[in-house]
């Protein structure tokens, strides 16, 4: 298993091959459907994304309220074809790696490809125990979006496999792959 410190860089990135199993330590923002909706949205009319996505990682999660002593609640990741339809136009931006769980669109994995990114899947079901992998939570915008803001998190030795690789093989797509449907 490779320990992957984000943001990574290209050469890490063209490392991994789809199926492998990783832990991702470092930064990555949350977002879901209302923040990429209000992203792109923000682009189209000439606006700064809220956050450097240069290089940058979003982990594709609604989070619950944390606990007492915990930076955040309950953390699994949601299903990341609901973001297919943003997801090239970040690319395009410099985004290079998306954590969340099922399958991409056609489209999105040929920009994966084109781009040299990765997309990460973790284990749906388990936000409470992949919760105890975040360090640090910062809100950093769309705060009236609850549960869906974009929130900059700290990750440590977060479990997850490589779904799509800087390549285009996806995990989804190979016959000796684990059953992640």
């Amino acid at each position: 298993m490779k320990e992957i410190i984000l943001p990574a860089d290209a050469s890490v990135l063209s490392s991994l091959h789809a199926g492998e199993r990783v832990e991702l330590s470092g930064t990555v923002y949350t977002a879901r459907d209302a923040a990429h909706k209000r992203m792109i949205e923000g682009l189209s009319e000439g606006k700064p994304l809220p956050f450097d996505i240069h290089n940058a990682a979003i982990y594709y999660v609604g989070p619950t309220p944390a606990h007492e002593g915990r930076p955040i609640g309950s953390a699994g990741p949601t299903t990341s074809s609901r973001m297919d339809k943003y997801t090239p136009k970040l690319l395009d931006e410099g985004l290079r790696v998306m954590i969340g769980k099922g399958r991409r669109s056609s489209e999105v994995v040929e920009h994966i490809r084109q781009y040299g990114a990765v997309y990460f899947v973790a284990c749906g079901g388990a936000g409470a125990l992949l919760s105890h992998c975040i360090v640090n939570a910062e809100p950093v915008a769309y705060e009236d979006l609850l549960a869906e803001a974009v929130v900059k998190l700290t990750l440590k030795k977060f479990p997850c496999f490589v779904g799509i690789d800087s390549e285009g093989n996806d995990i989804y797509e190979m016959e000796d792959s684990p059953d992640l449907q």
